[in-house]
């Protein structure tokens, strides 16, 4: 099991394997088309009121962390993403947000990681 993570904006490769959206909203300027995602998974994204609160502000980031993987303890979609990890050699997960350090693909990449099963 490989998880990768990729902004939406880069162009997909061959190397991506599995593409999965993993932001709650469409990402502006990019079609359906050019995003050659094999799934949008924005269930496994924050909550709206946690990526309302944190707004990508730098001193929020470890409280963001903690909230977040929270959540993802209760999101059923840890399981559909599970599911993925177990029957896909490579999987990215596509995010949107300028940050590359520090957005919700960074913790749900490292969540998947320490809770994997596989």
């Amino acid at each position: 099991m490989l998880v990768r993570i990729k902004r939406i904006y880069e162009d997909p490769a061959a190397d991506d394997g599995y593409r999965v959206l993993v932001d709650r909203i469409w990402p502006r300027g990019v079609s359906k088309d050019r995003a050659k995602l094999d799934e949008w998974l924005k269930e496994a994204a924050p909550s709206t009121q946690l990526r309302t609160w944190f707004h990508h502000e730098e001193p929020k980031w470890d409280e963001f962390q903690s909230r977040y993987r929270a959540e993802l303890d209760e999101n059923e979609a840890v399981g559909d993403l599970r599911r993925i990890l177990a029957s896909q050699p490579v999987v990215t997960l596509l995010y949107s947000a300028r940050n590359e350090e520090e957005n919700q693909a960074v913790v749900l990449r490292d969540y998947l990681t320490e809770h994997s099963t596989i």
